[in-house]
């Protein structure tokens, strides 16, 4: 198992406090708050599969999800247990065969896992079968600025061990895995790591959601029943009136 120990959850969850994993773990939540904007919150079961050490634990216990997680490693679920606490059910178990019945939540999100995993068509499957209405997931993209700079310079990090995957491979994985009934998806962090920092030029270009096989992270929502019509809460630039 690639976290089993202590140390490389350690190392995993160091990088989201350096200045640059902080600036991108806020685009990476921006993105996701964009994509599932139409999908209700209040009184929705919401399982992170995959949840590694809890860095979107918090952001979607944020969006007023009821929430459970689950992760192979045990390491990183200590780790999740120190920043989500008791606001979320943390269950230690395998992607590919989820400890949960049919249809048990409303929505599942696999954040950057389909990459270490041996079967991401056979993950996905098992989240449909534990979800009623949709899955989120976000993947690395490997045409981006970052997908090509980290081949390039094969820096020996845990993504050198990852599958990146390209927007047209990951879509023909949901629409051959899944039953959509509706795909949007757009990616974020669209120059290289070395500009993901505060600098105006880079800061704007860096928070543009843009197509789905430009930037390097993309998130993909997948709803598989129809939601209901309604004004994403995103939409609301001030208070509505009578």
């Amino acid at each position: 198992m690639l976290w089993d120990s202590k140390e490389s959850a350690l190392r995993y969850d160091q990088w989201a406090k350096t200045p640059q994993g902080a600036f991108a773990l806020r685009q990476e939540e921006k993105l996701l708050q964009g994509v599932i904007a139409p999908w209700p919150r209040r009184k929705q079961k919401l399982v992170d599969i995959g949840c590694g050490t809890g860095l979107f634990l918090e952001f979607f216990w944020s969006c007023g999800f009821d929430l459970t997680g689950i992760d192979s490693s045990p390491a990183m679920l200590a780790l999740a247990r120190d920043k989500i606490g008791h606001r979320a059910d943390l269950h230690v178990g395998w992607a590919e065969h989820l400890p949960f019945e049919d249809r048990e939540f409303d929505y599942a999100a696999l954040t950057t896992v389909l990459e270490f995993v041996d079967n991401p068509g056979e993950v996905l499957r098992e989240a449909m079968r534990v979800v009623r209405k949709g899955i989120v997931l976000m993947f690395l993209n490997r045409f981006s600025m970052y997908g090509c700079s980290a081949r390039l310079f094969r820096k020996k990090t845990f993504l050198s061990r990852a599958h990146w995957f390209s927007w047209l491979e990951m879509r023909g994985l949901i629409q051959k895995n899944l039953s959509p009934g509706l795909i949007e998806a757009r990616s974020i962090l669209l120059g290289p790591p070395s500009t993901w920092n505060q600098a105006p030029v880079f800061r704007h270009v860096n928070s543009l959601p843009v197509f789905p096989w430009l930037g390097a992270v993309t998130a993909v929502r997948i709803d598989l029943t129809a939601p209901p019509a309604q004004t994403p809460l995103m939409a609301w630039n001030t208070e509505p009136t009578v």
